[in-house]
């Protein structure tokens, strides 16, 4: 089952950048252009949350129920913190995207709270440029960029 998770969650990260990528920008298209919020802004949040949530779900089976590396890193904690490879993925990119996925809710939730247009893509862009930033810092990039190809 391990490498199919791992197939799934890596393959996810695509859907969640380039969902991040739109998001963000019509967030900021809309905020510095005074557009009107609509469908489209919604749709997109709404699209970018979900695969946050689905990748965070793939992300959590593979911490507690698959990866050999966490089981490794929990045998001896001590040792996979001194090691900057097990450390990065026993502690660091899950906390990290963890913090990802609240920030993007957050601009879900905020961006409806707001009074006008203006406010809604303002609190979009804040929040959702916080998550993708944090996405795109927790990647690990010298890994395979697409897997099982």
């Amino acid at each position: 089952m391990y490498p199919f998770f791992l197939f799934t969650h890596n393959w996810l990260r695509w859907v969640v950048l380039v969902a991040g990528i739109i998001v963000v920008a019509f967030a900021w298209l809309g905020w510095l252009g005074k557009r009107s919020w609509g469908k489209r802004e919604r749709i997109w949040g709404m699209i970018f949350n979900s695969s946050m949530d689905l990748q965070l779900l793939v992300g959590l089976l593979l911490y507690f129920v698959f990866s050999p590396l966490t089981t490794s890193a929990f045998g001896n904690f001590a040792a996979a913190m001194q090691n900057a490879a097990q450390r990065f993925f026993v502690v660091e990119h899950g906390v990290v995207m963890l913090f990802a996925a609240i920030f993007a809710h957050l601009g879900s939730v905020f961006s409806k709270k707001a009074a006008d247009d203006r406010g809604r893509f303002r609190r979009s862009v804040i929040w959702y440029t916080l998550a993708l930033v944090l996405v795109l810092a927790m990647i690990p990039w010298d890994r395979p960029l697409v897997r099982g190809m």
